[in-house]
C-alpha cells in the first residue's frame, strides 16, 4: 500500500488549504483514515480520523475549522483546514489502515501505513 500526499505550502494566518492523499496498491478494503502532524520537536499527533462508515474525529484545536473526508472510488483522503493558525504549522502525514485477505490462510491482514509528509506553514 502506498500514499501520495499533497497540498502543502505557505499561507497567511486566516486562509486554507486543502491536503489530499492518494491510496495505491494491493488491498481488499480501506479502514480507518486520518491524518497527523509533526512540528519540530513535538510527537507527532493525530489530527483528524473517518471510519469506514463516514465518522470523524478531530484533535480540539482543529474541531470547527478542519474537515476530513473521504473518496471510496478514488481511494483518497482530503483535509480541508480553514481558518488557520501559526500554530497550525506542521508537517502533515496522511495514515492508512488496509485490510487484504491473505488467502493461504483464508484470514484478513491489517496493515498500517503512512504518507511521505507535506508541509504546512502558515504565517502570521
Amino acid at each position: 500500500v502506498q500514499l501520495q500526499a499533497s497540498g502543502g505550502g505557505l499561507v497567511q494566518a486566516g486562509g486554507s488549504l486543502r491536503l489530499s492523499c492518494k491510496v495505491s496498491g494491493t488491498f481488499d478494503r480501506l479502514d480507518d483514515m486520518a491524518w497527523f502532524r509533526q512540528a519540530p520537536g513535538i510527537q507527532r499527533d493525530r489530527v483528524a480520523l473517518i471510519t469506514r462508515w463516514g465518522a470523524t474525529r478531530y484533535k480540539d484545536s482543529v474541531r470547527e475549522r478542519f474537515i476530513i473526508s473521504r473518496d471510496t472510488a478514488e481511494n483518497t483522503v482530503t483535509l480541508h483546514m480553514n481558518s488557520l493558525k501559526p500554530e497550525d504549522t506542521a508537517v502533515y502525514f496522511c495514515n492508512v489502515d488496509a485490510l487484504t485477505m491473505d488467502h493461504r490462510t483464508s484470514r484478513p491482514v491489517s496493515t498500517t501505513s503512512w504518507g511521505q509528509g507535506t508541509l504546512v506553514t502558515v504565517s502570521s
